[in-house]
């Protein structure tokens, strides 16, 4: 979703700036205009074009319903725990951008190692991001972990945020330049 729906925020909620990530208390009563909806977050702009990002659990804020989480397989539609994991990686956006970081070329690996003695499998993941200096690294990472690490199966996830080779648009599937308009 890229939108201009306006609301007013319904009650104080944390947020964190766009781009340089900085936490922040957005106050009750707060005119914002929902720039995207994607994923399990929220892009907000403020009147002064502050643009500040949400997270579905306080989906309230803004009059929203917090997302559903989705169902996780369980071995049953067939799908291997590799096949999972690249699922949950793009269910995650960047903020400024309504492209999951999949499509847009920030995952360079991603690899499932063998069951530990509790039989869960390690995920390890190398990411960029669109700009090194981006402030939403940390946290774009921190939802990749969250959200691999909440796959049945998975028993840990490390997420390494690298800059070699740098991203540049070329990184970016068809799909995703389609999108965009870069065709």
């Amino acid at each position: 979703m890229n939108g201009t729906e306006q609301t007013l925020t319904q009650r104080e909620a944390r947020v964190i700036q766009i781009p340089d990530g900085t936490p922040l208390v957005l106050p009750a009563g707060t005119s914002v205009r929902i720039a995207q909806a994607l994923g399990d977050t929220y892009t907000l702009v403020t009147p002064r074009g502050q643009m500040v990002r949400l997270d579905a659990k306080d989906a309230d804020v803004i009059g929203k319903e917090a997302p559903a989480a989705p169902a996780a397989s369980q071995d049953g539609n067939g799908d291997s725990l590799e096949e999972q994991v690249w699922a949950q990686l793009r269910t995650c956006f960047d903020p400024e951008i309504p492209v999951n970081i999949v499509d847009l070329g920030l995952i360079y690996d991603c690899t499932v190692g063998d069951a530990d003695e509790s039989g869960g499998r390690p995920a390890q993941v190398k990411m960029t991001l669109t700009a090194p200096g981006c402030g939403m690294g940390q946290v774009l990472a921190d939802d990749v972990k969250r959200k691999l690490e909440g796959l049945p199966g998975i028993a840990a996830a490390d997420v390494e945020v690298v800059f070699d080779p740098p991203w540049n648009p070329n990184m970016m599937t068809e799909a995703a330049k389609l999108q965009l308009g870069m065709w």
